[in-house]
């Protein structure tokens, strides 16, 4: 049967002259995998430019459980960009924020709450002219919240720890050598408490800011198997020196 949903493109790469493969992030069928055409002509209705990082699409579909790759009907893009290709600040943290879910979200079933978060972020980014340098830190900080590690915050007491397996923050260290101790631990609970309005509040350092991005990406991977390096991260990681 054919349903319509939006969309939000993960991945895509080359099959063929003509083809592509596209990984998204659906409302109604969480990730799934596309096998798209492109015409040659520039007059066609599907576009490769549909398929950047991040685009916001609402398609239609026959999903078919046990197919590896899926087929469209339709495609259309459901929130055009106005900023984010056009701006190499903003393009750099969409590709960061796209590969990054491209790993995080691996085996995700429909949410949609966590489709809602998805897409309500990205067109906050993309209408964003200023204040935005913290929006890579804080968006992955409160995804935890939906994928099941998101600690208690209300536990946190000035002078803890944070423990990273265990998502605790403790007023001793543990045994083992994954955490944080209490200046860092208080920078982590201060910006998880933040969204996106509010966190130009949070002024950091070009250092701080990629220490923190690094103790993120770290805290992913103690809780999401075989999580990989990521590619996007060197570029990022030179934004705002």
């Amino acid at each position: 049967m054919l349903t319509k949903t939006q969309a939000i493109v993960l991945h895509a790469i080359k099959y063929g002259e003509t083809r592509l493969i596209v990984d998204m992030f659906t409302k109604v069928f969480g990730r799934q995998a596309f096998i798209v055409s492109i015409p040659k002509t520039p007059k066609g209705k599907v576009k490769k430019q549909f398929f950047q990082p991040l685009t916001i699409l609402e398609i239609e579909t026959d999903i078919r459980p046990r197919q590896q790759l899926q087929k469209l009907h339709d495609v259309r893009l459901a929130a055009p960009f106005a900023s984010i290709p056009f701006e190499p600040d903003k393009l750099a943290i969409s590709l960061f924020v796209a590969e990054f879910l491209y790993y995080a979200l691996r085996s995700e079933q429909r949410n949609e709450l966590l489709y809602e978060y998805l897409e309500n972020s990205i067109v906050w980014l993309d209408g964003q002219q200023t204040s935005f340098a913290n929006f890579h830190l804080v968006f992955l900080l409160r995804l935890t919240r939906f994928l099941g590690f998101y600690p208690n915050l209300d536990d946190y007491k000035d002078g803890d720890y944070f423990d990273l397996r265990e998502s605790v923050f403790m007023p001793v260290p543990p045994v083992h050598r994954d955490f944080l101790h209490p200046e860092e631990a208080q920078k982590v609970q201060l910006m998880m408490r933040m969204d996106f309005p509010t966190m130009h509040l949070f002024r950091m350092s070009h250092q701080e800011r990629n220490r923190l991005l690094e103790v993120s990406l770290k805290y992913y991977r103690l809780h999401l198997p075989d999580f990989p390096e990521m590619k996007s991260i060197e570029v990022l990681q030179a934004l705002y020196q």
